[in-house]
Protein backbone atom coordinates (compact mmCIF):
# COMPACT_ATOMS: atom_id res chain seq x y z
CA UNK A 1 0.00 0.00 0.00
CA UNK A 2 1.28 3.70 -0.86
CA UNK A 3 2.19 5.83 1.78
CA UNK A 4 -0.11 8.65 1.81
CA UNK A 5 2.37 11.51 2.31
CA UNK A 6 -0.57 14.55 2.51
CA UNK A 7 -1.61 12.66 5.89
CA UNK A 8 -0.03 13.66 9.39
CA UNK A 9 0.56 10.26 9.84
CA UNK A 10 4.52 9.47 10.88
CA UNK A 11 6.44 8.23 8.67
CA UNK A 12 10.28 8.96 7.26
CA UNK A 13 9.80 10.62 4.59
CA UNK A 14 6.79 12.85 3.65
CA UNK A 15 8.51 15.43 0.76
CA UNK A 16 7.23 15.41 -2.11
CA UNK A 17 10.06 15.02 -4.65
CA UNK A 18 9.16 17.49 -6.90
CA UNK A 19 7.70 20.15 -4.44
CA UNK A 20 4.09 20.80 -3.50
CA UNK A 21 4.10 19.00 -0.15
CA UNK A 22 0.97 19.87 1.98
CA UNK A 23 1.24 21.29 4.96
CA UNK A 24 0.68 19.48 8.06
CA UNK A 25 -2.57 19.77 9.83
CA UNK A 26 -1.88 19.92 13.28
CA UNK A 27 1.53 20.73 13.31
CA UNK A 28 4.43 23.15 12.42
CA UNK A 29 3.91 27.07 11.59
CA UNK A 30 4.14 29.33 9.06
CA UNK A 31 7.42 31.55 10.76
CA UNK A 32 9.05 31.86 13.47
CA UNK A 33 7.19 34.70 15.18
CA UNK A 34 3.96 33.61 15.65
CA UNK A 35 2.10 32.87 18.75
CA UNK A 36 4.23 29.33 20.00
CA UNK A 37 2.06 26.91 21.59
CA UNK A 38 4.42 23.77 21.58
CA UNK A 39 8.09 23.75 21.88
CA UNK A 40 10.36 20.59 21.87
CA UNK A 41 13.44 21.14 24.19
CA UNK A 42 16.76 19.06 25.55
CA UNK A 43 17.44 17.68 28.82
CA UNK A 44 20.29 18.71 30.64
CA UNK A 45 20.50 15.74 32.91
CA UNK A 46 23.73 14.50 31.44
CA UNK A 47 25.00 18.04 29.81
CA UNK A 48 29.27 18.06 29.64
CA UNK A 49 31.24 20.85 29.09
CA UNK A 50 32.95 19.86 25.48
CA UNK A 51 35.29 22.18 23.12
CA UNK A 52 32.31 22.40 20.62
CA UNK A 53 33.48 25.89 19.35
CA UNK A 54 35.81 28.77 20.19
CA UNK A 55 33.61 30.53 22.36
CA UNK A 56 33.01 26.82 24.43
CA UNK A 57 36.44 25.89 24.02
CA UNK A 58 37.82 29.40 25.83
CA UNK A 59 35.29 28.93 28.88
CA UNK A 60 36.87 25.28 28.98
CA UNK A 61 40.17 26.44 29.38
CA UNK A 62 38.87 29.79 32.02
CA UNK A 63 36.46 28.84 33.70
CA UNK A 64 34.19 25.61 32.82
CA UNK A 65 30.63 25.08 33.20
CA UNK A 66 28.89 24.51 36.67
CA UNK A 67 26.46 21.51 35.47
CA UNK A 68 24.26 21.87 38.18
CA UNK A 69 24.13 25.62 37.73
CA UNK A 70 23.42 24.86 34.05
CA UNK A 71 20.54 22.51 35.13
CA UNK A 72 19.36 25.16 37.55
CA UNK A 73 19.04 27.76 34.87
CA UNK A 74 17.38 25.36 31.99
CA UNK A 75 14.74 24.30 34.85
CA UNK A 76 14.09 27.95 35.05
CA UNK A 77 13.64 28.23 30.85
CA UNK A 78 11.28 25.18 31.30
CA UNK A 79 9.39 27.10 33.57
CA UNK A 80 9.38 30.21 31.47
CA UNK A 81 7.73 28.73 28.79
CA UNK A 82 5.12 26.95 30.74
CA UNK A 83 4.60 30.40 32.43
CA UNK A 84 3.30 31.46 28.75
CA UNK A 85 1.30 28.69 28.48
CA UNK A 86 3.83 27.06 25.79
CA UNK A 87 3.20 22.99 25.96
CA UNK A 88 6.76 21.87 26.53
CA UNK A 89 7.61 18.37 24.58
CA UNK A 90 11.20 16.65 26.17
CA UNK A 91 13.55 14.30 24.43
CA UNK A 92 14.28 11.55 26.16
CA UNK A 93 17.97 12.48 27.76
CA UNK A 94 20.36 9.19 27.12
CA UNK A 95 24.05 9.31 28.71
CA UNK A 96 25.86 9.17 25.75
CA UNK A 97 24.20 12.52 24.37
CA UNK A 98 25.78 14.94 26.22
CA UNK A 99 24.77 18.48 24.67
CA UNK A 100 21.40 16.94 24.14
CA UNK A 101 20.22 20.24 25.61
CA UNK A 102 20.57 21.95 22.41
CA UNK A 103 17.04 20.87 20.49
CA UNK A 104 17.36 23.30 17.62
CA UNK A 105 20.26 21.58 16.32
CA UNK A 106 19.48 17.75 15.34
CA UNK A 107 16.38 18.74 13.60
CA UNK A 108 14.01 21.36 12.06
CA UNK A 109 10.64 21.65 12.33
CA UNK A 110 8.69 22.69 9.00
CA UNK A 111 5.00 23.24 8.01
CA UNK A 112 5.71 20.26 5.96
CA UNK A 113 7.18 18.38 9.09
CA UNK A 114 10.37 17.96 10.49
CA UNK A 115 13.61 17.30 8.81
CA UNK A 116 16.34 15.27 10.73
CA UNK A 117 20.04 17.19 10.20
CA UNK A 118 23.40 15.56 10.01
CA UNK A 119 25.70 16.59 12.66
CA UNK A 120 29.42 17.56 12.17
CA UNK A 121 30.71 16.67 15.78
CA UNK A 122 30.53 12.67 16.43
CA UNK A 123 29.41 13.21 20.22
CA UNK A 124 26.35 14.39 18.59
CA UNK A 125 25.65 12.42 16.02
CA UNK A 126 23.15 10.19 18.35
CA UNK A 127 21.10 13.18 18.80
CA UNK A 128 19.76 12.92 15.46
CA UNK A 129 18.31 9.15 16.00
CA UNK A 130 16.58 10.10 19.18
CA UNK A 131 14.67 13.36 17.58
CA UNK A 132 13.41 10.60 14.99
CA UNK A 133 12.18 8.69 17.93
CA UNK A 134 10.45 11.88 19.11
CA UNK A 135 8.93 12.65 16.49
CA UNK A 136 7.43 9.01 16.40
CA UNK A 137 6.39 9.49 19.51
CA UNK A 138 4.57 12.87 18.83
CA UNK A 139 3.04 11.37 15.61
CA UNK A 140 4.66 13.77 13.28
CA UNK A 141 6.11 13.19 10.46
CA UNK A 142 9.62 13.30 9.04
CA UNK A 143 9.82 15.94 5.79
CA UNK A 144 13.45 14.55 4.83
CA UNK A 145 16.73 13.51 6.14
CA UNK A 146 19.73 15.77 5.63
CA UNK A 147 22.23 12.85 3.37
CA UNK A 148 24.58 15.38 1.03
CA UNK A 149 26.68 16.73 3.72
CA UNK A 150 26.28 18.61 7.34
CA UNK A 151 24.00 20.46 8.68
CA UNK A 152 22.78 21.70 12.09
CA UNK A 153 19.22 23.30 12.97
CA UNK A 154 20.86 26.68 13.76
CA UNK A 155 21.05 27.29 10.67
CA UNK A 156 18.00 27.29 9.24
CA UNK A 157 16.44 30.57 10.14
CA UNK A 158 12.97 31.33 8.63
CA UNK A 159 12.83 34.72 8.76
CA UNK A 160 8.96 35.47 7.48
CA UNK A 161 6.28 33.33 5.66
CA UNK A 162 7.83 31.05 2.53
CA UNK A 163 11.83 33.03 3.65
CA UNK A 164 14.57 31.04 4.93
CA UNK A 165 18.03 32.09 5.71
CA UNK A 166 20.14 29.39 5.92
CA UNK A 167 23.74 29.34 7.19
CA UNK A 168 27.03 27.72 5.78
CA UNK A 169 30.22 28.10 8.47
CA UNK A 170 31.49 24.75 6.77
CA UNK A 171 32.83 23.58 10.36
CA UNK A 172 29.31 22.69 11.20
CA UNK A 173 26.91 23.18 8.40
CA UNK A 174 28.80 22.44 4.92
CA UNK A 175 28.12 23.44 1.70
CA UNK A 176 26.63 20.08 0.40
CA UNK A 177 24.27 19.71 3.21
CA UNK A 178 23.27 23.57 3.23
CA UNK A 179 22.58 23.71 -0.85
CA UNK A 180 20.65 20.04 -0.56
CA UNK A 181 18.28 21.63 2.10
CA UNK A 182 18.50 24.91 -0.28
CA UNK A 183 17.16 22.68 -3.34
CA UNK A 184 14.36 20.96 -1.52
CA UNK A 185 13.01 24.39 0.22
CA UNK A 186 13.22 26.29 -3.44
CA UNK A 187 11.19 23.04 -4.69
CA UNK A 188 8.19 24.14 -2.28
CA UNK A 189 8.35 27.69 -3.93
CA UNK A 190 10.43 28.91 -0.99
CA UNK A 191 12.84 32.04 -1.18
CA UNK A 192 16.25 30.77 -0.30
CA UNK A 193 19.23 32.67 0.99
CA UNK A 194 22.62 31.34 1.80
CA UNK A 195 24.67 32.84 4.31
CA UNK A 196 28.63 31.95 4.07
CA UNK A 197 29.71 32.61 7.68
CA UNK A 198 32.86 32.21 9.58
CA UNK A 199 33.28 29.25 11.57
CA UNK A 200 34.27 31.32 14.45
CA UNK A 201 30.23 32.27 14.77
CA UNK A 202 28.93 28.87 14.57
CA UNK A 203 25.47 29.46 13.37
CA UNK A 204 23.34 31.88 11.54
CA UNK A 205 21.07 32.08 14.86
CA UNK A 206 24.07 33.59 16.09
CA UNK A 207 23.89 36.69 14.69
CA UNK A 208 20.59 36.90 13.18
CA UNK A 209 17.18 35.79 14.65
CA UNK A 210 13.56 37.28 14.15
CA UNK A 211 11.56 38.62 17.11
CA UNK A 212 8.57 39.67 15.23
CA UNK A 213 7.00 40.43 11.92
CA UNK A 214 9.27 42.68 9.93
CA UNK A 215 11.42 43.07 13.37
CA UNK A 216 14.98 41.30 12.96
CA UNK A 217 17.77 41.01 15.88
CA UNK A 218 20.87 41.48 14.17
CA UNK A 219 24.57 41.87 15.12
CA UNK A 220 25.30 44.51 12.05
CA UNK A 221 29.44 44.17 13.40
CA UNK A 222 29.27 40.28 12.33
CA UNK A 223 26.65 40.06 9.16
CA UNK A 224 27.72 40.39 5.89
CA UNK A 225 25.76 43.43 4.58
CA UNK A 226 24.80 42.13 1.59
CA UNK A 227 22.37 40.39 4.42
CA UNK A 228 21.49 43.17 6.57
CA UNK A 229 20.51 44.59 2.69
CA UNK A 230 18.28 41.98 2.21
CA UNK A 231 16.29 41.71 5.01
CA UNK A 232 16.29 45.82 4.90
CA UNK A 233 14.54 45.48 1.67
CA UNK A 234 11.77 43.14 2.74
CA UNK A 235 11.48 46.16 5.31
CA UNK A 236 12.48 44.32 8.06
CA UNK A 237 13.26 46.87 11.11
CA UNK A 238 16.40 45.82 12.71
CA UNK A 239 17.47 46.11 16.59
CA UNK A 240 21.72 45.94 16.15
CA UNK A 241 22.89 43.72 19.21
CA UNK A 242 26.48 45.06 20.00
CA UNK A 243 29.66 42.47 19.27
CA UNK A 244 30.33 41.80 22.52
CA UNK A 245 26.86 41.24 23.96
CA UNK A 246 25.74 38.66 20.72
CA UNK A 247 29.13 36.76 21.80
CA UNK A 248 27.59 36.09 24.46
CA UNK A 249 24.74 34.85 22.79
CA UNK A 250 22.79 37.78 23.37
CA UNK A 251 21.13 37.67 19.70
CA UNK A 252 20.07 34.07 20.78
CA UNK A 253 16.38 34.64 21.54
CA UNK A 254 13.10 33.16 21.63
CA UNK A 255 9.98 34.32 19.95
CA UNK A 256 6.52 33.28 21.40
CA UNK A 257 4.69 35.77 19.14
CA UNK A 258 1.99 38.33 20.80
CA UNK A 259 5.13 40.74 21.48
CA UNK A 260 6.57 38.72 24.06
CA UNK A 261 9.94 37.07 23.96
CA UNK A 262 12.59 35.16 26.05
CA UNK A 263 15.77 36.51 26.35
CA UNK A 264 19.44 36.28 28.27
CA UNK A 265 19.57 38.61 31.07
CA UNK A 266 23.20 39.23 29.22
CA UNK A 267 21.43 41.14 26.48
CA UNK A 268 20.86 44.42 28.17
CA UNK A 269 20.34 46.72 25.30
CA UNK A 270 18.15 44.32 22.85
CA UNK A 271 15.99 43.60 26.59
CA UNK A 272 15.72 47.97 26.58
CA UNK A 273 14.94 48.30 22.88
CA UNK A 274 12.52 45.79 22.80
CA UNK A 275 10.95 46.96 26.57
CA UNK A 276 10.88 50.16 24.74
CA UNK A 277 8.67 48.98 22.11
CA UNK A 278 6.07 47.98 24.73
CA UNK A 279 7.29 44.15 24.34
CA UNK A 280 6.93 41.71 27.52
CA UNK A 281 10.68 40.33 27.52
CA UNK A 282 11.01 37.58 29.96
CA UNK A 283 14.39 37.73 30.96
CA UNK A 284 16.05 34.39 31.90
CA UNK A 285 19.60 34.17 32.97
CA UNK A 286 21.77 31.22 30.88
CA UNK A 287 25.37 32.51 31.09
CA UNK A 288 25.97 29.33 33.05
CA UNK A 289 24.77 26.95 30.33
CA UNK A 290 25.95 29.03 27.63
CA UNK A 291 29.34 28.09 28.43
CA UNK A 292 28.90 24.99 26.70
CA UNK A 293 28.24 26.42 23.67
CA UNK A 294 25.03 27.79 22.90
CA UNK A 295 21.87 29.75 23.73
CA UNK A 296 17.78 30.32 24.58
CA UNK A 297 17.15 30.04 20.50
CA UNK A 298 19.71 26.96 20.49
CA UNK A 299 17.92 25.06 23.25
CA UNK A 300 14.50 25.36 21.91
CA UNK A 301 12.97 23.63 18.18
CA UNK A 302 9.08 25.38 18.11
CA UNK A 303 6.90 22.46 16.62
CA UNK A 304 3.64 24.54 16.89
CA UNK A 305 2.38 28.07 16.03
CA UNK A 306 -0.79 29.48 15.87
CA UNK A 307 -2.29 32.66 14.64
Amino acid sequence: MALDKHSDTFSLQRRNQNGSTAPLTNWGFRNETDPLTDVLLGSPAHLFHRATSSLSRKHLREAPCNIQVAQAQHAELVSTYKHFNVNVHMLEPEPELTMQVYSRDSSVMTPYGAFITAMSQWWRRGENYAAIRAYEKLGIPIYDMVTAGTFEGGDFNVIEEGCVLIGCGDARTNEPGARQVAGWFEAEGWEVRLAFIDEYYVHIDLMVVPIAEKLTAVCLACTEPGIVEWLEAKGHEIIDVPFPQTMALGCNLMSLGNDKVIAPTSSTYLIDQLRARGFEVAAVETAEISKTGGGIHCMAQALRRGD
